[in-house]
């Protein structure tokens, strides 16, 4: 048996757990990008208008994006990302499509941890009512990273299935809400995001342990996860732009004291929805990893374990000792984000769906190819700016997921 047919049984024999309203959660959570910190800044760049267009036109594309993602699935009957790619252009497709979503996805866990570098401590100062660090080691970003990786991250990682991650999921949406009533209601504002909607990695694996499984079922998830999310990113741009509009800062918490209290609360609760939201993103790594190198292994706790362990070290190394990370996020998020929103699902769709149910000058698959040729544009756009950038020697400030 191939190792495709392997996958395949593997996925759909599976036996579904999850609730439909807990996969709303976990899809939340995947969409709800560290990127929320920045939308206002992002609205004094382009104006109300303008932003308003750009975020209706992601979330409808990236509804569009999973919809062509989940029938290319359905069709040739595997829920996972990199299979879809053995089945479409063989093993070349499998290791591009595993390497994308393993890059992007380390990305975003390096993005959520160096959140929690920069702003525990002064979290902790606000606790502790000091205003400066004295230089304690219980303010060194690079020891707390650890810490909490260990003390909270690894125990959620290491769950058998995401379906269990539904539930910190939804303490860590509640923690968002709190901040956009921070921000709704003594109006403080943040730094930027692009691709505001990328989930892709996490629906397959979502769909996979939803009860009672369908396209149109996880559809609906996907749309009311992105729905969902659409709102609290507006509601976040416009309250946080109303506050300074030109003048909107990057990073502006960080222009706040320590010992504010609200700005504190806003804090810790940022830092504890990015953390709750690393272990949802860790799991389509080890699950593409498997899929990769030993897709005809059984379930092994002693590998899912150290699978964890591995991505945990590797992406606490990258946040404490690369220096310039915002750049290598920046590069990352150009090029892993339009392949997962537009690229990969497109072509997919293309080659998977038979020419007897869709020919190829049918309606479906001509804008499937325009889909496509919109994320090569998004790509080569987004890395020639990044270059350019480079060039005349302005850093890039781009945020991945």
């Amino acid at each position: 048996m191939s190792h495709s047919n392997i996958a395949s049984n593997i996925d759909l024999n599976s036996e579904g757990k999850t609730s439909f309203g807990m996969s709303i959660f976990n899809l939340s959570n995947a969409i709800m990008g560290s990127g929320i910190l920045g939308l206002a800044y992002a609205m004094a760049n382009t104006g109300i208008v303008l932003f308003l267009i750009l975020l209706i036109l992601i979330a409808v594309m990236s509804a569009y994006s999973i919809h062509l993602l989940l029938k290319s699935a359905d069709v040739v009957g595997t829920r996972a990302y990199e299979m879809l790619g053995l089945r479409a252009y063989g093993q070349a497709g499998k290791i591009i499509a595993a390497c994308v979503v393993t890059i992007h996805n380390i990305g975003a866990m390096s993005t959520y941890l160096y959140i929690v570098k920069i702003e525990l401590p002064f979290v902790i100062l606000g606790l502790l009512g000091k205003e400066k660090d004295f230089g304690g080691w219980y303010v060194d970003g690079n020891y707390l990273i650890t810490i909490v990786s260990v003390c909270v991250i690894l125990p959620l990682a290491l769950m058998r299935r995401l379906g269990y991650l539904g539930y910190t999921s939804g303490v860590s949406l509640l923690c968002m809400v709190f901040f956009l009533i921070s921000v709704s209601l003594a109006i403080y504002s943040i730094p930027i995001v692009a691709f505001a909607f990328v989930c892709h990695p996490e629906v397959l694996p979502i769909y996979t342990e939803l009860r009672k499984p369908t396209k149109k079922r996880m559809q609906n998830v996907a749309n009311i996860s992105i729905l969902a999310m659409f709102i609290m990113y507006l509601l976040t741009a416009v309250f946080g732009y109303l506050t300074f509009y030109g003048n909107v800062e990057d990073e502006l918490l960080k222009s706040y004291s320590a010992s504010d209290t609200l700005i504190l609360c806003v804090r810790l609760a940022v830092l504890v929805a990015v953390t709750l939201t690393v272990p949802v993103v860790l799991f389509p790594i080890r699950r593409t990893m498997l899929q990769l190198c030993c897709p005809n292994k059984p379930f092994c706790w002693a590998t899912h374990i150290s699978m964890a362990i591995g991505l945990l070290i590797f992406v606490n190394v990258l946040v404490i000792f690369v220096p310039n990370i915002k750049d290598i996020f920046g590069f990352i998020g150009a090029t892993t984000a339009p392949s997962l929103i537009f690229i990969l699902p497109g072509i997919f769709y293309i080659r998977l769906i038979p020419h007897t149910q869709e020919p190829v000058k049918s309606r479906p698959k001509i804008l499937a190819f325009m889909f496509s040729g919109l994320g090569f544009v998004f790509m080569f756009g987004s890395i020639s700016l990044i270059i350019q950038k480079w060039m005349t020697g302005n850093s890039p400030d781009m945020k991945g997921h």
